[in-house]
């Protein structure tokens, strides 16, 4: 009886080792497919995810902020606040650098900058800022004076990229394309006699606005103006 028993529990143990690999080996059949799943899922996500940064859909942004133009208005001095006034009607706070007094008319020089987006193609893509009111003057003489220093209008040539010719219902529009010495492309309409007369050439005499920035004045931006001949 004692030799049975220990037959029947060797025979119970074998039993039980392949019923544990028979569950062993579906858990592991299980989780292999689990696995693949998984991996199959994140094949198909990372293809159609809006976050792909495949290099083929990369374009190259260059960003930066220009000074892009200044007025000289009319304003009247309002509250006085310590050394410094408010401007009407906008209430703008300025240094009182003139010792004005409540209801002076004087004059303003007002300040627009621009944040300036270029592709890969060289396109622009331009967002303006609001006026900024910046320094105060007694009279309009000595604020047209300092308008003129901070915009200056210069004749000089630049390159040519090309020009071109589209049509639309029968009516054609010529175009010239040119590169400003800060690197930035304007496209301009031009008529029939100078497409002709640019249509080989390299480069093009030109009108251009050089705005200076009022903080730092070696910062300028060029803005087209016209041709200069």
């Amino acid at each position: 009886m004692h030799f049975n028993r220990g037959k029947d529990t060797g025979m119970n143990r074998d039993r039980g080792n392949q019923k544990r690999s028979s569950a062993y080996f579906r858990r592991f059949l299980g989780s292999f497919f689990i696995v693949i799943a998984l991996l199959t899922l994140s094949a198909c996500s990372e293809q159609n995810s809006i976050f792909s940064t495949d290099s083929g859909s990369d374009v190259t942004l260059n960003t930066a902020r220009v000074p892009w133009d200044y007025k000289i208005v009319e304003a009247t001095v309002g509250d006085l606040i310590g050394s410094d006034m408010t401007i009407l009607p906008d209430n703008d706070m300025l240094p009182n650098d003139g010792n004005y007094a409540t209801g002076d008319k004087i004059w303003v020089l007002q300040f627009m900058d621009a944040e300036l987006t270029t592709d890969e193609n060289k396109k622009n893509d331009i967002h303006l800022s609001s006026w900024t009111t910046l320094k105060s003057y007694p009279d309009q003489t000595s604020a047209q004076k300092g308008l003129a220093d901070l915009k200056v209008s210069i004749t000089t040539d630049v390159k040519l990229v090309g020009v071109y010719k589209t049509e639309y219902k029968g009516k054609t529009r010529n175009f010239a394309v040119l590169e400003l010495p800060t690197g930035n492309r304007v496209k301009q309409p031009i008529d029939d006699a100078r497409y002709k007369a640019l249509e080989k050439q390299k480069t093009a005499s030109v009108v251009l606005e050089e705005v200076h920035d009022f903080a730092d004045y070696d910062q300028a931006f060029a803005k087209f103006r016209g041709w200069a001949k």
